[in-house]
């Protein structure tokens, strides 16, 4: 047996790069980079439309409230409790009354 004998056989068989390989490779790569840009945008897609989906239910949410306000505004006892309360209105011929605390401070009105 010669020394170059085990070297060689710890080293296995020579990978020869082919032209072929290289054009596979690089067929390979471009289509990865080709690929890179609609990934993206469908990820950027996606995302936006998390995001509008989220500002669409607290639109929804706000929607509902002013919708509860609007008919607690048509109720003609809950605007006369805020003409009341809040305004300090009274109806002609009431005499209308301020209850002042001893520390001489009146708390607002809950409006």
């Amino acid at each position: 047996m010669s020394a170059a004998a085990p070297s060689a056989a710890l080293s296995g068989p020579r990978v020869r790069f082919t032209p072929r390989a290289a054009i596979l490779a690089l067929a390979v790569v471009a289509l990865l980079i080709y690929l890179i840009v609609p990934l993206r945008t469908y990820l950027d897609q996606r995302a936006r439309l998390a995001q509008l989906e989220r500002r669409t239910q607290i639109l929804e949410q706000q929607n509902a409230n002013l919708s509860k306000q609007v008919q607690r505004l048509n109720d003609p006892s809950y605007l006369e409790r805020v003409a009341r309360e809040c305004l300090g209105m009274v109806r002609p011929g009431e005499i209308g009354f301020i209850v002042v605390p001893k520390t001489g401070v009146i708390p607002p009105a809950n409006c």
